[in-house]
């Protein structure tokens, strides 16, 4: 095979087309607008019967569409660039989850050892090595944070204030899950909680690198102000670019409802037709 035959093979199969990832695990989406010109731009006939075009990845269906009426009640779907956004957000979700994991095993071990008057500080050094591997996730050292050398020292003190470090890693574990789970759900709120929590502990992850600078930190430091930098960016938070007004409006205009309609008032050509296929369940 020629190298640049390769090449081209190797590009086409790692690109991903994200409308078809998200047609092939939640199914096509089909809306009969009742415009006609809208309509006869988005149905076709074919031997199989009528067919739609999915508002998703833009093939047709066969078979009646899923809703109908106007277009400007169609369903928003997420296509292309937001569709990636969204699989982005999620994936900084599942890492938001993780961490309350690793966050409330280190306050159970606080709580039920609170009452040890010798063993607590061997017991949670014995419970580090157990945790190393998930925190190995978050590129956090263990073994090297200032932090947990602190909680260490803190584990020697009085039970009231063993009861203040559990009661704070909760409260932070449950930030985590508050932002895992509005960044899965892909709700607003969520990405500015997730900005305002990450900012929050910024400050923390530098006066680690004060202590001892390694790969680790640095990479977490970097990850985290690249997601706080993203998402105020991409999901114009805090009035950047527009806002919110901004966002909603870029996203409707990738609608392909509002690509057909301005299609139709600009006097552009019908789109061509897919080949007709039954929608993935």
């Amino acid at each position: 095979m020629p190298f640049d035959i390769f090449v081209r093979a190797l590009w086409h199969s790692v690109r991903v087309d994200w409308s078809l990832r998200g047609c092939a695990r939640k199914g096509h989406v089909t809306y009969a607008p009742d415009e006609d010109d809208l309509r006869s731009r988005l149905r076709v006939d074919t031997p199989a019967g009528e067919a739609w075009r999915c508002l998703r990845c833009a093939a047709f269906v066969v078979g009646p569409a899923a809703g109908e009426g106007p277009a400007d009640e169609a369903p928003i779907v997420l296509r292309g660039k937001a569709l990636k956004d969204a699989t982005i957000l999620r994936v900084l979700a599942a890492e938001r989850l993780l961490r309350a994991l690793l966050l409330l095993a280190l306050g159970y071990g606080v709580l039920y050892f609170e009452n040890a008057q010798t063993s607590v500080k061997q017991t949670f050094d014995k419970a580090i090595p157990a945790a190393r591997p998930l925190a190995h996730v978050f590129s956090y050292d263990l073994d090297t944070s200032p932090t947990v050398d602190r909680i260490r020292h803190l584990l020697d003190s009085k039970q009231h204030t063993l009861t203040l470090v559990a009661t704070g890693l909760f409260a932070y574990a449950a930030l985590q899950i508050l932002e895992g789970v509005g960044l899965w759900l892909l709700k607003r709120w969520g990405e500015y909680v997730a900005v305002v929590g990450t900012s929050v502990f910024l400050p923390l992850e530098v006066y680690e690198l004060t202590d001892k600078v390694s790969v680790l930190k640095v990479v977490a430091l970097l990850v985290n102000v690249a997601a706080v930098v993203y998402l105020v960016w991409s999901k114009r938070l805090f009035g950047v670019r527009g806002g919110h007004a901004a966002f909603q409006a870029e996203r409707q205009s990738e609608s392909l409802l509002e690509v057909e309609a301005a299609a139709t008032v600009s006097g552009g050509a019908a789109p061509a037709t897919s080949p007709s296929r039954p929608a993935h369940r």
